[in-house]
């Protein structure tokens, strides 16, 4: 028995297993580009421990080193949100009998993460600040994606660097069930192209997979030229086939046949005859202590299907995307349980096509393109255990546009064609998948530099990058209910994960309209917001602000907050609207953390005061300890440290001191760089005539900034300075590509004086002395606030944008993240007593 059978047996617990043969060929052969194998086989056992072994994992924990070009994190991707716990809890499973699953920064570990919305900062980090560490990391589409396009949906938006550094940095990206991804799916082909062209600072590459694959799928304008190139397949050959498990499930039998019910013109909303009908036949096919399985394309429709089979004798439980987590993991956890006496119908929508562990008897099936059939039928007679399985499709009227969303009506024709052509849904019985994706929007290498730039409009606002992502016809946010009102809605914490639905703009624009004020919300004498979102340029140390949501402000990605006696939700059927009923509170173990707002940053908050040259040393000790573990080239470690060295100096700003509860004319111990305070006074300084200046929007790293150019001169190479000057700038995540004043920023007296995130030209630093390095008294000029050159030399703009041209967007945020991460790692051994 070589390494790799004996890995996989210790992985899935059965000492009997032995691997296809096409799982050998994973740890064997070069790392394929395209897996193309039927469902229910083991592709996600299957790359995830060739993976795990290629990295060096061996049966009982044993360790060797890695292979060469096999990056350290292995990011899942997945189309539907109910697959990513299901990927998580197998990855942790699979991991733990091998003895290797461990917690972040443990050494030889490997750590399990899911990437979904409203995950607290603190735990996002635990992933994002050990860059050196085996990972797996799992999310949808719409999570993943908007990371690595610099627009993270529900998270931080002063965390988009970090994360979209560590997934284009030594990252191995699987794609998987590439036919449901949409415009996702050439969006994942152009970025693999631009990581290949503008280059990473650590291997990343891309593997595609699904049962129906087609290459000509990843032909998109930037891939192109790599797909002629020829790219590593992987799928079923003559011997697998011949393999007990495989045979089974390729020949499983599965009549096929339409049923009498047809969806109509006259059925559009999915209710009345139509739903009545098909529970008819539905409740007459189902086998008594067996399981039923029911898709339907769209939510409303599964709804009011479920509701309709009340008075049957078998268990119901229906399944969407549009559950909160606490709901949705009771259900799956339900589905994991053998069937009562009675049996069970399943009623789901796309959100089972693929992925999910879930064998049916009887399978019913709205029409669907051709591609998402063949998923679906995968959900049938999985492993062939009956010889009287069954699937029934369900016709459309595809005149109708609106009756057959999400998909197009030539592509149901063409399913239509094939479902005719044949009686057995059994996988070696099926006609081939044919065709492609339709065109979609197509990101081009301009937009990816676009994005780079994270600063929101003056609105607060961002690039839309869902057209990348989803059919623009159904772009996500989440939502959240509180007891909330417009005396309290501002104040309250962020959203834990489990809080969180996703719904379609659509959904929440009807649910919010059947809000809106009117004789309802007059009758009982509330006249409030119906909703409320976070400001990204709002707050101060202290957290975010929520603020009511207006006309028009609502956008793809967002978090909303909803009032919970307004409705819109059921515990059973999740997100529903024109619901009267309150929605019940999600109970939240442990403390909430608040949300990170402009002012705030909580990965830096330690609780303790640490002075500033102190801090200084411990963040250039970190970044050395991060550099050497990477292995980075020495000329790029020297530009790290001196920044992670350099990054705080701004914190002898007066505003700053004055602003964390020292007076720097009577504290000899200072300056600080942390505080003890959990209450924070807002910045300020204090003029000769003893008057207050508030300086909200103050950013200590501009002056850091700043500080640092002033001091390098002409002493260090202008690249390199610069580089330097952008790493302190963007430490933080709020001063990165631009450099303007905030709306809530207050001008400074006098006319003609240039400002910029609380900082004014003619401010001054006192002299510090740090970790081996002097700063002499410095006065702050902004002159590089301004277009062209100046007498500091090139605007802030241009000197950014020639670092970008000149790193590419992935390796300049990769060194961005690691300065970062290093004033994390600094900041977690402080709060602990540990310094340097």
């Amino acid at each position: 028995m070589n390494d790799y059978t004996a890995l996989f047996r210790q992985a899935m617990n059965d000492q009997g297993l032995v691997p296809y043969p096409y799982q050998h060929r994973l740890v064997d052969g070069p790392w394929p580009d395209l897996l193309n194998v039927p469902t229910g086989l083991g592709k996600t056992a299957a790359i995830s421990l060739a993976w795990a072994y290629r990295r060096g994992v061996r049966a009982g924990g044993e360790r060797t080193a890695a292979e060469p070009g096999i990056p350290r994190r292995l990011v899942w991707c997945l189309p539907m949100r109910v697959l990513v716990e299901q990927t998580v809890d197998n990855a942790r499973a699979w991991l733990s009998r091998l003895g290797v699953l461990g917690a972040p920064g443990e050494e030889g570990k490997v750590t399990v993460h899911t990437l979904m919305g409203g995950e607290p900062e603190l735990k996002q980090a635990s992933w994002a600040s050990n860059p050196e560490q085996e990972a797996i990391l799992v999310g949808t589409q719409d999570m993943l994606l908007s990371r690595a396009l610099m627009r993270g949906y529900g998270m931080s938006r002063y965390q988009w660097p970090v994360h979209y550094a560590l997934l284009h940095n030594d990252a191995q990206w699987i794609f998987d069930e590439v036919q449901l991804m949409g415009p996702a799916l050439p969006t994942s082909t152009q970025l693999e192209a631009f990581r290949r062209t503008l280059h990473t600072a650590a291997p990343a590459r891309s593997t595609w997979v699904s049962a129906t694959l087609r290459e000509d799928w990843l032909d998109t304008v930037d891939f192109r030229g790599f797909r002629r190139e020829g790219l590593e397949r992987i799928e079923l050959t003559d011997s697998d086939q011949e393999t007990d498990g495989v045979t089974a499930r390729i020949h499983a039998p599965k009549a096929l046949k339409q049923t009498r019910t047809c969806l109509t013109k006259a059925d559009k909303k999915g209710q009345s005859a139509y739903i009545g009908a098909l529970a008819e036949e539905i409740a007459a096919a189902h086998a008594p202590g067996e399981q039923t399985l029911v898709i339907i394309n769209r939510v409303e429709r599964a709804q009011a299907l479920y509701d309709a089979l009340a008075d049957h004798d078998a268990e119901r439980l229906l399944l969407h995307a549009r559950f909160r987590p606490a709901e949705r993991a009771r259900i799956e956890a339900r589905l994991r349980e053998p069937p009562a006496s009675g049996g069970r119908i399943v009623v789901a929508t796309q959100a089972v096509e693929a992925g999910v562990d879930l064998d049916s008897r009887v399978l019913f099936t709205e029409l669907a393109p051709w591609a998402s059939l063949v998923q679906r039928f995968g959900r049938c007679n999985r492993a062939g255990r009956f010889d009287d399985a069954r699937v029934h499709w369900v016709d459309l009227d595809e005149e109708n546009g609106d009756l057959v969303l999400p998909y197009e009506a030539t592509d149901l024709a063409h399913a239509r064609e094939q479902l005719n052509a044949t009686d057995s849904a059994a996988p070696a019985d099926l006609p081939p998948v044919t065709g492609r994706p339709g065109v979609s929007q197509v990101l081009r290498r301009r937009d990816l530099l676009d994005l780079f730039n994270t600063d929101p409009d003056l609105s607060g606002f961002d690039v839309d990058v869902s057209p990348y992502i989803r059919d623009t016809e159904t772009p996500p946010v989440h939502v959240f209910w509180r007891d909330a009102d417009r005396t309290t809605a501002a104040t309250q914490d962020g959203p834990s994960r489990d809080e969180l639905c996703p719904v379609s703009l659509p959904q929440l624009r009807e649910h919010l309209d059947k809000r809106l004020p009117g004789k309802r919300r007059k009758a009982t004498g509330r006249d409030q917001p119906l909703a409320w979102y976070l400001n990204p340029l709002a707050g101060d140390v202290r957290g975010g602000a929520w603020e009511p949501l207006r006309p028009g402000i609502l956008r793809p990605g967002q978090v909303v907050m909803l009032c919970a006696a307004d409705g819109g939700y059921d515990t059973d059927r999740g997100f529903r609207t024109g619901t009267d009923d309150a929605v019940p509170s999600v109970a939240t173990p442990g403390p909430t953390e608040s949300v990170e707002g402009y002012g705030s940053d909580p990965l830096t908050y330690i609780g303790r005061p640490v002075t500033l040259p102190i801090h200084l040393a411990d963040t250039a000790a970190a970044m050395g300890e991060l550099a050497a573990a990477l292995r980075l080239p020495e000329h790029e470690r020297n530009a790290l440290v001196t920044a992670a060295r350099w990054h705080d100096v701004g914190k002898a700003h007066e505003a700053f001191q004055r602003g964390i509860g020292a007076a720097p004319e009577d504290d000899p111990g200072g300056p600080w760089a942390k505080s003890g305070h959990s209450d924070l006074p807002r910045y300020h300084t204090i003029d000769e005539d003893g008057e207050t200046h508030r300086r909200p929007g103050f950013r200590h790293e501009l002056a850091s900034a700043l500080a640092w150019l002033a001091h390098a001169g002409d002493k260090r190479e202008a690249a390199e300075r610069d580089l330097v000057a952008y790493l302190i700038a963007a430490h933080h995540g709020r001063v990165r590509m631009g450099l303007r004043a905030l709306p809530e920023e207050r001008e400074p007296p006098g006319d003609g004086t240039l400002y910029a995130r609380g900082v004014w030209a003619g401010d001054t630093l006192p002299s510090l002395a740090f970790d081996g390095e002097y700063l002499e008294p410095v006065t702050l000029e902004l002159d590089l606030m301004r277009l062209g050159k100046g007498p500091q030399g090139p605007s802030w703009s241009e000197r950014t944008h020639r670092l970008l041209d000149t790193f590419g967007p992935f390796r300049l945020a990769w060194q961005e993240s690691l300065v970062r991460i290093a004033d994390w790692r600094a900041s977690r051994r402080e709060s602990q007593g540990e310094t340097t």
